[in-house]
């Protein structure tokens, strides 16, 4: 089909890393148990978009020019680092909103589509291993010299985009069962943050870290 070759392999390969804990897989459960299943599935249809950016990126090249420039990737890399403890720092000084909440029986707002497509997407677009996902693993299955390289890409690109929502909106689903029944109790909500909170700040710490 076109010039994709070993599909199969390359679908059980985007299973595989959608279904280990990373940054977007800790945040879509991370919205679901603290906001429930319909802000988790948005939380990753933003994911999913996300993937679609690297995707149109590899089709016209620019992944290519990220691989063939270190400087380039350390930026993306840190970029991602810095969102990813952003975000945390974040989640943890909300959980403290939560805890007053709790206390004074305010109800906080509940987090709007909008703002969890962005995250979504944007964790997921600073999220080097996706990245090194589309670097180093995608070119092994589209023919070398082939005709149809951009629609090859583009095409891996969506079946990854669609496998990884299916993985992430099914984690979703699941912990929003858990999230129902904490649904009425901020206290439980402020830990739940607070400890994803952590959680993002640890992978971004990871990802500062880590050599290419």
């Amino acid at each position: 089909m076109f010039d994709i070759v070993h599909f199969p392999l390359f679908a059980a390969s985007a299973f595989a890393l959608s279904i280990t804990p990373g940054p977007d897989l800790a945040y879509v459960v991370g919205q679901s148990l603290g906001n429930g299943r319909r802000a988790g599935v948005i939380s990753a249809a933003g994911v999913a978009i996300g993937s679609c950016a690297h995707t149109v990126a590899s089709a016209v090249g620019l992944t290519a020019l990220l691989a063939a420039s270190p400087v380039l990737f350390t930026i993306v890399k840190f970029l991602g680092a810095v969102y990813l403890i952003w975000l945390g720092a974040k989640m943890c000084l909300g959980s403290l909103q939560r805890r007053k909440a709790a206390q004074t029986d305010v109800a906080l707002p509940v987090a709007n589509t909008h703002s969890l497509l962005l995250r979504g997407f944007l964790t997921t677009i600073t999220n080097p291993k996706v990245l090194l996902f589309f670097i180093a693993f995608f070119p092994q299955f589209v023919t070398v010299g082939g005709d149809n390289q951009a629609v090859s890409f583009l095409l891996l690109g969506l079946a990854y985009a669609v496998i990884g929502f299916v993985c992430d909106a099914t984690f979703a689903w699941l912990a929003g069962s858990a999230a129902g029944a904490v649904s009425r109790n901020q206290t439980v909500k402020a830990w739940i943050d607070r400890v994803v909170g952590l959680a993002f700040i640890a992978l971004g710490l990871r990802i500062w870290l880590t050599k290419r």
